[in-house]
């Protein structure tokens, strides 16, 4: 039986677009377990990206109410909602977000100095979680010097390497070829297994929906299917 990770109740989101009200995400409940392995899908604007932003703690909703296990996120100050982030959620983006001027090894180093860590005591760790994702003869390139699945590894060796409870991957595979979207997919679906972490993929991508074990539909921001 798996822990119920993230629980979205009556979750509405607003914006003002211009004069007018959008509205991105309404009556939205939803519960997340430890372990998940699912995707968001739906067109553009269906509120995919918004969700996970919501869940990341990088937005907060209009109305409804988010828990992380059983503390609601509404409670938190900025102080604990920056906490809530840094030690417990990785995000992968489509664009990967890399910091350019430092190597793939300070990228992925760069999360755990953040949560204090010293260097000495997280260098085997990132060289492990590199390693895992199959990048150690390319440690010390830069950004700029790697292809764009080698990007998106590095991305998500930093997610992981915190060891974090969800990564929110938003879009992932979007830039990437056919070729690269499969391995990243695989990449994923075996750390899913080796970490525990819960992976929520928000995509377009059609490919995704063959590995996930659970798929919920979004359009118009409301869940039109959740197939598990």
């Amino acid at each position: 039986m798996h822990d119920k990770l993230i629980t979205l109740k009556e979750i509405t989101k607003v914006f003002r677009v211009g004069e007018e009200n959008f509205t991105a995400l309404n009556g939205i409940n939803l519960q997340i377990e430890s372990g998940a392995f699912m995707s968001f899908v739906g067109p553009s604007g269906s509120g995919k990206t918004t969700l996970l932003n919501l869940i990341g703690g990088l937005d907060v909703p209009t109305t409804g109410d988010i828990f992380f296990k059983h503390t609601k996120l509404s409670s938190m100050n900025r102080i604990q909602m920056a906490k809530y982030r840094r030690e417990n959620i990785g995000f992968i983006f489509q664009t990967y977000n890399l910091l350019p001027v430092y190597s793939v090894y300070e990228n992925v180093l760069f999360p755990l100095l953040l949560n204090g860590s010293k260097e000495k005591d997280a260098r085997e760790r990132v060289m492990n979680i590199v390693s895992k994702v199959g990048l150690s003869d390319q440690i010390k390139k830069k950004p700029s010097q790697l292809s764009g699945g080698q990007c998106q590894r590095v991305a998500i060796a930093r997610a992981l390497v915190k060891d974090p409870l969800l990564i929110l991957a938003d879009e992932p595979t979007a830039n990437l070829d056919s070729k690269n979207s499969l391995q990243i997919l695989e990449l994923m679906s075996d750390l899913n297994e080796q970490y525990k972490a819960a992976v929520v993929f928000s995509t377009h991508d059609e490919k995704v929906t063959r590995y996930v074990r659970r798929e919920v539909g979004l359009e118009d921001g409301e869940i039109i299917s959740d197939k598990q």
